[in-house]
């Protein structure tokens, strides 16, 4: 955020584009990650200006969400040509399209001005004809994966899932840039009183529909430098991330289990919601992420927690202590992230069919592993960022079929009554960006038997 009298010098193109190639290098060369390639370019450049760091990751998220359409159009467009480029000319043709959609710039001045080729003009031209859609294939799957940057693969997932007509909304929703969305921290305010807070820092928010812990912020920016952050008034997490945690509803005094807990968002949710009474343990294999919980609690004034590295395979001291005892357990496991596209767009890329293979005999396998921990009578959360029934209702089936002593709950136990017929839900939380506006989750709530 700008302060009031404060001027920012001219945005540099020249050195956005530098930073912009040099990331997609890395993530398409190199393989790298967006989001961590992104921070560690950012990092580094510290004399960059607010303005200028969000243009490079305005522009390496919008290449990565167009990249599969610009490369079908491209490829139709130049032919060998294209397929003749290496990654850094690829980058920089991708960069100039972003740049040029939806401007009123002259394309071949400005194409001119990018010292590429101008045997490579027709592909941008192509890339920004508004008629381009008029000459996709007939295929309605490989048209849905064109227009809207997907594999076909997945593309032919959201059809099967939500039938064609809605599969667009679907794909155009998940091709969107995510909204950023935040959640009280009730121990130490509530959710009007930080809107108040907030809007005397320059940030408007609305509330969130269907959490009612949830600000949705209207103009993205650095929160993490607002005073009310440190303070720890407010965390960053979608509205869907704060409904799975208000699936399992655990109450002040119980003793919860955040398996598969990463770097703690839900752990610090569920904290809120047990008042900070009791006591929760969050477990997980990558003891670089469980240390974040620390500074976050702190920040929070949490401290009815403890965090546990668990092996991958085999139970460790911790689970062995804490076995049939646990009131309440989230699983919210590994997964495709096939709901969450929108936020890591170089994500799409990465993924093989063979995932819907992969992850349901891991997450079965968790999901086995950390029922162990519920009391009888206690509560057990399976949860997942993807859309794809594989990773979802089968995997909930599957664990039925073998542990009949647990039985499916209706959402509305626990989310209430309202909340489930505003969300549409009934056995399952189901979320989707074009319906909910949410990322896109997976929650089944489960009881055991006395």
């Amino acid at each position: 955020m700008v302060k009031t009298g404060e001027t920012e010098r001219p945005i540099r193109e020249d050195l956005v584009r530098s930073l912009v190639l040099e990331a997609y290098g890395a993530i398409r060369g190199e393989g790298q990650v967006a989001d961590r390639t992104l921070e560690r370019i950012l990092r580094r450049e510290r004399r960059l200006g607010s303005r200028e760091r969000r243009r490079v990751s305005e522009a390496v998220y919008g290449i990565l969400r167009s990249e599969f359409r610009n490369d079908a159009l491209l490829r139709r467009s130049l032919g060998a040509r294209y397929e003749s480029l290496d990654t850094q000319a690829r980058g920089a043709l991708h960069y100039e399209i972003w740049r040029l959609s939806g401007t009123d710039l002259p394309v071949e001045r400005e194409f001119a001005r990018s010292g590429l080729s101008r045997s490579l003009l027709p592909g941008v031209l192509a890339c920004l004809d508004p008629a381009a859609e008029a000459h996709l294939p007939d295929d309605p799957v490989a048209r849905l994966a064109i227009r809207h940057s997907l594999p076909e693969w997945i593309a032919r997932l959201f059809v099967r899932e939500v039938g064609e007509v809605e599969a667009e909304a679907l794909a155009a929703s998940l091709t969107e840039r995510a909204p950023l969305t935040i959640r009280v921290n009730s121990l130490r305010t509530d959710r009007e009183t930080l809107r108040q807070r907030l809007l005397a820092e320059g940030v408007e928010t609305t509330p969130t529909p269907h959490s009612p812990f949830g600000l949705r912020v209207e103009v993205r920016q650095n929160l993490m430098q607002l005073p009310s952050f440190q303070e720890g008034l407010f965390e960053i997490q979608d509205e869907g991330s704060q409904l799975l945690a208000l699936l399992l509803s655990p109450e002040p005094g119980w003793k919860v289990v955040d398996a598969c807990a990463g770097a703690g968002g839900k752990t610090l949710a569920l904290a809120a919601l047990m008042q900070n009474r009791g006591r929760i343990l969050a477990l997980d294999a990558d003891a670089r992420r469980l240390s974040q919980i620390g500074r976050r609690a702190r920040r929070a004034g949490i401290h009815n927690w403890e965090a546990a590295q668990v092996p991958d395979v085999g139970i460790s001291e911790v689970e062995r202590r804490w076995a049939g005892r646990a009131d309440a357990v989230l699983v919210d496991a590994p997964c495709t992230g096939l709901g969450v596209l929108r936020r890591n767009p170089d994500s799409a890329s990465r993924l093989r069919p063979e995932a819907l293979r992969e992850f349901p005999a891991l997450q079965r396998r968790l999901l086995a592993r950390y029922a162990a921990l519920v009391r009888p009578g206690g509560r057990l959360v399976y949860g997942t960022c993807s859309i794809a029934r594989e990773e979802n209702e089968e995997v909930v089936e599957a664990f039925l079929a073998e542990h009949p002593h647990f039985e499916l709950r209706p959402v509305a136990d626990t989310l209430g009554r309202e909340r489930a017929e505003a969300l549409g839900l009934a056995r399952f939380l189901r979320l989707f960006p074009h319906r909910h506006g949410t990322d896109g989750f997976f929650g089944a709530l489960l009881l055991r038997s006395q």
